[in-house]
């Protein structure tokens, strides 16, 4: 499953900064069951909005992971709160079916 929101930067503050925080909060998340990893894209036009994207087994593995208290993870994101918005975009199930191009083969 994927878990999307959506990161605005607020002025004075750089997306670099946040990426830097996403990375170290990412790695310490990452170490729970069921974690797949995480991506940050900037919107194209709009370099002070990101879309983030964190990969799971299942739902039952993020909120397994959310109900276990990680001090570290809790400080690095009230280290940014005060310079970015963020909106939950939702929860998605892995597609049902993937359409490619002939040839090309599905990377997870």
């Amino acid at each position: 499953m994927k878990f999307i929101f959506e990161v605005r930067i607020r002025e004075g503050y750089r997306a670099e900064d946040y990426a830097d925080a996403w990375v170290r909060a990412s790695e310490l998340i990452q170490q729970a069951p069921g974690a797949r990893g995480t991506a940050l894209h900037r919107k194209i036009g709009a370099p002070d909005t990101l879309i983030a994207i964190a990969s799971w087994d299942s739902k039952e593995a993020r909120d397994a992971m959310e109900s276990k208290h990680n001090p570290n993870v809790a400080e690095i994101i009230r280290s940014v709160a005060p310079f970015v918005d963020i909106t939950p975009l939702g929860e998605f199930e892995d597609p049902e079916w993937v359409v490619l191009p002939p040839g090309v083969q599905q990377s997870d």
